[in-house]
């Protein structure tokens, strides 16, 4: 595990990614946990039918590895996440290698909040999401 951040040592323009490739299982597992089992995201015959001709994963779940970064690498251990917007920009299949790449973007020295620029990207670097967090680093 790498060492922890302080406040401190997290500058303006610092940067950490994550990547993954997203599979059927993520999707199942998803659609588990959160109860959406939308048949855009499970069944195949549907998703054959619709603006995109074949299954997709959930926003959320490509948008929630961003929290695998904030949470684990930048700003790391002792983040509060406070808030995320999104915007979904293209979809993403099983299959596709997705990157998440966050960037501070600001600091809020009276409070130790930081806001970042939250991005995933496909293997093509498409951007499929596009957003902004905003955390406290507890020291």
């Amino acid at each position: 595990m790498q060492k922890e951040l302080t406040y401190d040592d997290i500058q303006i323009g610092d940067t950490a990614t994550f990547s993954k490739t997203v599979s059927e299982f993520d999707i199942y597992q998803f659609a588990g946990l959160t109860g959406d089992f939308n048949p855009m995201h499970i069944d195949a015959d549907f998703a054959k039918k619709t603006f995109f001709k074949e299954r997709i994963a959930h926003g959320l779940l490509s948008g929630s590895f961003i929290s695998t970064v904030l949470g684990m690498k930048l700003p790391g251990p002792n983040t509060i996440y406070l808030s995320q917007n999104f915007k979904f920009i293209a979809p993403v299949k099983i299959g596709d290698t997705i990157k998440v790449i966050v960037e501070v973007m600001e600091k809020r020295d009276d409070k130790k909040l930081i806001t970042l620029k939250t991005q995933v990207r496909n293997q093509s670097e498409e951007l499929v999401v596009d957003g902004e967090a905003v955390v406290m680093k507890k020291d």
